[in-house]
């Protein structure tokens, strides 16, 4: 249903992260980087996936994220925010990119031997140059009804550069206010995830549903899950696809697990009894 779809795009936009749509013009690989024990060095690649050249100017802005989960532009850091604006550099600064082709954009970590231990955090940011021939008074507009984090003529997308200095303990996690929402035929999940620890929190998150006979049944699912430091709290909206028996008379399961590349190590779970 429509509805449904766009709770779920919605979703993960919100979600950080953190990945970047192929609705648009430029895809781009991997979503995030980090620069962690001797990394000092990381790559990333950009893909022209529409049908027009296209160029694209590459910058590194700051960002802080809100409980939930969107992102605004940061001037200066507040409390425990560290930026790594002042420690990473990249080139080049502009591609421009044929129809189907890609850039690799080499990105390098300048860490000063007194950095203090922790972890920092800016964004690659790409901003589509307008073509000043074809640009007309609609240029930088998203289509109607659409979000996306994709770039689409002067909509920006940008992924996290982290930087991590020091033995830093890991995120301990806990999901939690779990409540079950429903907007007409289109239940959702909303909770709560809570991070604590010295590292930013990234995982995937899937809810499923047993029944009072005991069959359980995958019901909703989310990849690519942020909860940025310095923030302790990130709410969410997890769209979900009731079973045929709908959601009664059993129990709602939320796990977070980490990125398969991280293990999918379980990192959180909480149940919900359903009446």
């Amino acid at each position: 249903m429509p509805f449904v779809r766009g709770l779920q795009f919605l979703f993960v936009l919100l979600a950080v992260l953190a990945s970047v749509w192929a609705r648009a013009d430029l895809l781009l690989h991997p979503t995030r980087l980090v620069f962690e024990k001797n990394t000092r060095t990381a790559q990333l690649e950009l893909i022209n996936n529409g049908t027009e050249p296209a160029t694209y100017r590459i910058s590194l802005v700051n960002k802080r994220m809100t409980e939930n989960g969107e992102f605004i532009a940061a001037k200066a850091a507040q409390g425990d925010e560290r930026f790594a604006d002042q420690l990473v550099r990249f080139a080049p600064h502009q591609v421009t990119l044929m129809p189907g082709t890609s850039q690799t954009v080499r990105v390098m970590l300048r860490k000063p031997a007194d950095l203090a231990r922790g972890e920092y955090r800016t964004h690659l940011q790409f901003d589509r140059v307008a073509n000043p021939v074809a640009a007309g008074p609609a240029a930088g507009e998203a289509p109607p009804g659409e979000v996306g984090v994709a770039i689409s003529v002067m909509v920006g997308a940008s992924i996290p550069v982290i930087v991590r200095n020091g033995d830093l303990a890991a995120p301990s996690v806990a999901l939690s206010q779990l409540e079950l929402v429903k907007a007409g035929e289109a239940p959702a999940l909303r909770f709560a995830i809570e991070r604590a620890g010295e590292t930013s929190l990234y995982g995937d998150l899937e809810a499923s549903f047993t029944s009072a006979s005991g069959k359980a049944q995958k019901v909703g699912q989310a990849a690519g899950v942020a909860v940025y430091t310095p923030n302790a709290l990130r709410r969410a909206t997890l769209p979900l696809a009731a079973p045929s028996g709908g959601l009664a008379r059993g129990t709602l399961h939320l796990v977070l697990r980490s990125r398969p590349e991280a293990g999918s190590i379980v990192l959180g779970q909480a149940d919900l009894a359903i009446p």
